[in-house]
């Protein structure tokens, strides 16, 4: 079965082809950061407008780099929700008229459940059960994943995302939009030990988060340091502290059900201190850590069209009329008729 995935939720368009017997055979993204980084944010109305431009470009290059044509597809899925909901609208729109056109079936996916699954992706994917750590960008969450749509949510941001933070205190330290990656590579040259940043919650025998209050906490440090020489070490000492809180609350994830599988999705996984330190408190537990590809960490179509695939040949059921839904919880999805306990090929 060959599945065209469509991801239009945010700022990046993504196209894929997913085979259930061959695995993946192509994928392309177009980020539109450098149009949105004049605004300092997206612009929900630009986003819309260029996923319009690029999607069915993508969809054409897809189809060729797989050496496919349309009339080979045998099903869509396409990012239902959450996200901007002009966005979504493209996205959604494309995905229904070529199901009429080519008479295939359509499925909307839960663009987190697209994280959730992109580990794998993989030649050697986590079997179920695990626990998933997303730290998308507008997203922390720490979830218990038994199997395809089956989905516990053990923890969740109260306030501002991981990924959130890092743009925000990229900006205070004049690093731009979005910042996350400046703010990572600008950590590295400096100490993190010489200001100490607060851990929020870490100590609140609960799984969830609050970066609210470190990003203020930084907003201080910059006001009274406000040298360049000073924004390496803050950098530094935010990234140390966003890598502790992650990491130890995962490793209380994993003790309270009694998982040694980790799997970390979402933007910020690619964060290479945070995976340093999730590599080292797993292992300590005798477990192991499973990443996406560092391409599958941001928003894509892979991870789309493999959860279409993984709900299609596991029971699940296409869409019956043309929806989006901009907020969506993933407890709402329903879950497969048949719950595997292991993935495909």
């Amino acid at each position: 079965m060959l599945i065209l995935g469509i991801e239009s939720s945010c700022d990046e368009t993504g196209i894929a082809l997913y085979d259930t017997g061959r695995g993946l055979l192509a994928h392309a993204l177009h980020s539109q950061v450098a149009m949105h980084a004049e605004y300092g944010g997206v612009v929900p109305e630009l986003a819309s407008r260029d996923h319009i431009r690029r999607a069915l470009p993508l969809t054409r290059q897809v189809l060729a780099q797989a050496g496919c044509t349309l009339a080979d597809i045998d099903a869509i899925a396409y990012t239902e929700g959450p996200g901007l909901a002009g966005a979504l609208l493209v996205g959604a729109g494309i995905a229904h008229a070529l199901g009429v056109a080519l008479g295939v079936p359509v499925l909307g996916v839960h663009h987190l459940e697209g994280h959730l699954l992109s580990a794998l992706i993989s030649d050697t994917p986590p079997q179920f059960p695990f626990v998933a750590l997303l730290v998308s960008g507008g997203h922390t969450q720490l979830m218990q994943v038994d199997s395809v749509g089956r989905y516990t949510t053990l923890g969740d941001t109260l306030d501002d995302a991981a990924g959130e933070a890092f743009d925000k205190t990229a900006q205070l330290l004049g690093l731009g939009y979005p910042g996350g990656a400046a703010l990572s590579t600008l950590a590295q040259t400096g100490d993190p030990q010489r200001f100490k940043l607060p851990r929020p919650m870490l100590h609140s025998g609960d799984l969830n988060f609050s970066f609210s209050g470190l990003k203020t906490a930084v907003l201080t440090l910059t006001q009274k340091h406000p040298g360049p020489a000073d924004r390496a070490d803050i950098a530094a000492a935010f990234q140390l502290a966003m890598a502790e809180v992650l990491t130890a609350k995962s490793l209380a994830a994993l003790k309270q059900t009694r998982s040694r599988r980790l799997v970390v999705a979402g933007g910020v996984g690619a964060n290479r201190q945070l995976r340093e330190a999730l590599n080292a408190g797993v292992s300590k537990l005798g477990g192991a850590v499973f990443f996406p590809r560092l391409e599958f960490c941001t928003d894509n179509g892979a991870m789309i069209a493999f959860a279409g695939a993984m709900r299609l040949v596991h029971g699940g059921r296409a869409a019956g009329v043309f929806t989006v839904r901009p907020r969506w919880d993933l407890q709402e999805i329903p879950a497969p008729h048949n719950h595997p306990g292991t993935v495909m090929a």
